[in-house]
């Protein structure tokens, strides 16, 4: 820290004009932004924190990541409209997420004492073995979400959504567009702006089992993920603490790999680095890691040898996939990871799907619980 006057800036602010508003999802509205300098800037606003923007209103934008042409955060994004500001916030609630940053906010968490489901929380002991599929990308949850449904379509299913990634929910368009397949979605940590809000890992676990009511939960970051292609520089490593977080509560964690024929880059290729580190080297009470039948000989034994070296700790499974296939064609949302569709990276979602699958088949009997 310098001092006063050489502080280090990291924002990249710009003052735009409203030209045209674009699609609109759960809390996100997408718009084009005529700035100075930049031309026409494609921003997003969350409604919940900056209010509604209507063509014409000049908009406060933070244009850092948008400069930069990053794939997971190109938008600008709006952090104000200065001359039109929403009224003040009346609901309840004394958790503060995106702490101490200019644009944090106050939710109500289930765990918090105020609320109807405090008492719950605070008397949860365990997650009655439920199992819960883990996974390092956003991307996967859909596929994974097929997988369970299309095996028992009955089941509840929750979504808990960490903050490796996007921290507000309602950047999903995916969450958006699987609203009525899930039984709610926790955001925790610093993320926010899901059905439910917890303050850890942990008690976005125990709401989801315990006010969702939900048979299978689903764990993953929001959209993006950062990585520095160094072995332990990357958002999706949480994922083996993940497991760690399902193991303590009595839940089974279920690993959905990251398998890839289609990436370039060799770290990616048959089973990532990201899935050998995360559930072989994090994930310390062991995790069973699901390999999808029916890969080809080439793929398959790559994804073969690359498991070998785990841990005896974990477990690894492979799942017959008959229908997933099918399944995920018809799926609601797209499906896309890093920039590629199913057809081509099929691999990648059949092992999320399968890893649904075989959670679907865990879910404790009535007569087992306890």
């Amino acid at each position: 820290m310098g001092e006063r006057g050489t502080t280090q800036q990291r924002i990249r602010w710009r003052r735009g004009t409203v030209t045209a508003l674009g699609r609109a999802w759960r809390d996100a509205q997408e718009l084009t932004a005529e700035v100075d300098g930049d031309g026409e800037v494609r921003a997003l606003a969350h409604p919940s924190l900056v209010g509604v923007p209507e063509v014409g209103d000049t908009v406060l934008l933070n244009t850092t990541a948008w400069a930069q042409r990053l794939g997971t955060g190109g938008y600008a994004l709006v952090v104000a409209v200065p001359d039109r500001l929403p009224p003040d916030p009346t609901g309840p609630g004394h958790l503060v997420k995106a702490r101490y940053t200019p644009l944090q906010v106050s939710v109500q968490g289930v765990d918090e004492q105020d609320t109807e489901h405090h008492r719950t929380i605070a008397d949860a002991e365990d997650l009655a073995g439920m199992p819960v599929v883990v996974a390092d990308l956003h991307s996967a949850l859909p596929a994974a979400l097929i997988g369970v449904l299309a095996t028992d379509p009955d089941l509840r299913v929750a979504y808990v959504m960490t903050d490796g990634g996007a921290l507000v929910a309602g950047f999903s368009r995916t969450l958006s567009s699987l609203a009525s397949s899930l039984a709610g979605v926790v955001t925790v940590g610093q993320a926010f702006g899901g059905d439910l809000e917890a303050v850890t890992l942990h008690t976005g676990l125990l709401a989801a089992k315990h006010v969702l009511g939900a048979d299978v939960a689903i764990v993953s970051q929001g959209p993006g993920n950062l990585g520095t292609g160094t072995p332990w520089g990357f958002s999706g490593v949480a994922a083996g603490e993940a497991c760690n977080a399902v193991t303590v509560l009595g839940g089974e964690p279920v690993g959905a790999l990251r398998i890839s024929d289609a990436d370039l880059r060799p770290r990616h290729r048959g089973v990532s680095h990201h899935s050998l580190t995360a559930f072989g080297r994090v994930a310390l009470g062991g995790v069973t890691l699901i390999a999808p039948r029916g890969l080809g000989s080439e793929l398959g034994s790559q994804v073969e040898e690359d498991l070998a070296g785990q841990p005896e700790r974990n477990r690894v499974v492979w799942m017959d996939v008959d229908g997933l296939e099918e399944a995920l064609g018809l799926s609601p949302v797209p499906l896309s990871t890093m920039g590629r569709s199913f057809p081509e990276e099929r691999a990648y979602f059949l092992a999320a799907a399968a890893a649904g699958r075989y959670a679907a088949l865990q879910v404790p009997l009535p007569d087992d619980v306890g």
